[in-house]
């Protein structure tokens, strides 16, 4: 059993029928679940950008609406796809007994896993691309280096949706993830480059930051929605390739020692 529990997860196409119900009962209340992604970040956006972003005009040549906006958008597919592969996930895990039934049928845990993740991240995408269209209508990121951005928002969200998972699995109730989003999330976001440059941090932390995966992302997301190409990208995907890996591979195991005894 132990053997079972700490295998490779064994990754199939039967996860797309999962992937495809959480999006039809999303339907349902897609426009306000949108909304509801998109407001907290275009808040953020319009109160500092412009009300902060008049006393500081420009970081490193760059307006500081325009500096916000591309890490903003970064932020945002972070916690939209935490929030669903925890609140969303963990109710049909444990409230609604959605897997439960799911478990019923052919399917194995590991296909549901993989559809929780890849559908968090696709919903986290969706909200991004959102996101987009407003910078658009603001006057920022009209530039042919912007279609790269969302494969690189979609990996964002598959980063964090695996990492989520982890504490999807060791959870016992909603309070828990109370914890997640002001011990790890939010502390991310105020080290990652978002608000103001890493370089401004203490040399210690920088190094921190480096290694970050919501750091990854914005290194690699800013330069695009700016009009240039990411001067190093290959690290910066592998931060976040490997983190997604990782993290996976460990809530998949963690889910499947609480699942399947």
């Amino acid at each position: 059993m132990s053997a079972l529990v700490y295998r490779l997860p064994s990754l199939s196409g039967r996860f797309v029928p999962v992937w495809r119900r959480n999006l039809l009962v999303w339907r349902k209340l897609a426009v306000a679940s949108v909304i509801g992604n998109i407001a907290e970040p275009l808040i953020t956006l319009l109160a500092f950008g412009y009300g902060l972003g008049s006393l500081l005009q420009q970081i490193d040549g760059v307006p500081y609406i325009e500096f916000l906006a591309s890490g903003s958008i970064c932020m945002s597919v972070m916690m939209a796809s935490s929030f669903e592969a925890l609140y969303s996930a963990f109710s049909r895990m444990h409230v609604q007994k959605t897997w439960e039934s799911l478990l019923n049928t052919p399917l194995e845990l590991d296909d549901i896993v993989l559809a929780e993740m890849l559908w968090a991240a696709t919903k986290a995408m969706i909200s991004g691309l959102a996101i987009l269209l407003v910078l658009f209508a603001l006057g920022i990121g009209l530039h042919p280096t912007t279609l790269l951005a969302p494969p690189l928002l979609f990996l964002t969200g598959v980063c964090f949706a695996s990492i989520a998972l982890i504490m999807n699995a060791i959870a016992r109730a909603y309070d828990f993830f109370t914890y997640y989003f002001t011990l790890v999330l939010t502390p991310m976001i105020f080290v990652s480059g978002v608000y103001y440059p890493v370089a401004q941090l203490p040399a210690w932390l920088q190094s921190v930051a480096d290694v970050l995966p919501l750091s990854a992302a914005v290194r690699l997301v800013r330069p695009l929605l700016l009009g240039r190409l990411p001067e190093s990208p290959a690290p910066d995907l592998a931060i976040l390739v490997v983190s997604t890996a990782v993290a996976f591979y460990i809530a998949t195991v963690l889910t499947r020692r609480r699942l399947l005894k």
